[in-house]
């Protein structure tokens, strides 16, 4: 609730909105970015479920503070990532800061940064956590290669 004023109406008022189900929860979110064509899409809390919950392609997404030592160092191994799957159709690698957006989907828990998921496409809310390996180019590479639903590329040699 963010009233201009505050009375006892505008208080029923809003109660009333919520018990019948007409209000709509305010989501924390950065700006929309306007250019997001780079190799790792940016999330903001508005773009969530657009981006992340889109049933329509298996995404890779980190969560990360600015502040965050780990998440400094992983950043352009991340970004080699995102340029290694650029033409995979079916396919997002993207980055979200969780200390200035909301995430809006309870599957997603961030305890810690970097935290990074993989959302299948068929199964957007049982996400899989990636634990365990070392944040690499190479097992972050296995950990997609894993779990995605469909790459049109073949694995590279080692």
């Amino acid at each position: 609730m963010e009233p201009e004023e505050f009375d006892s109406d505008v208080l029923r008022e809003f109660v009333l909105a919520f018990k019948k189900g007409k209000l709509k929860p305010i989501v924390k979110s950065q700006p929309v970015p306007k250019n997001n064509k780079g190799p790792v899409k940016v999330v903001v809390g508005k773009t969530f479920d657009t981006i992340v919950m889109d049933p329509k392609n298996d995404v890779l997404i980190e969560f990360y503070a600015p502040w965050c030592g780990h998440c400094k160092k992983l950043e352009p191994v991340y970004n080699e990532l995102g340029k290694k799957y650029k033409n995979e159709k079916n396919l997002i690698i993207a980055k979200m800061d969780a200390t200035a957006n909301d995430v809006t989907n309870d599957h997603y828990k961030v305890e810690g940064f970097p935290t990074i998921y993989f959302a299948p496409k068929d199964k957007k809310n049982n996400p899989i956590k990636f634990e365990g390996g070392d944040r690499d180019l190479e097992h972050l590479s296995k950990f997609i290669e894993e779990h995605a639903t469909k790459l049109s590329r073949t694995k590279e040699e080692l």
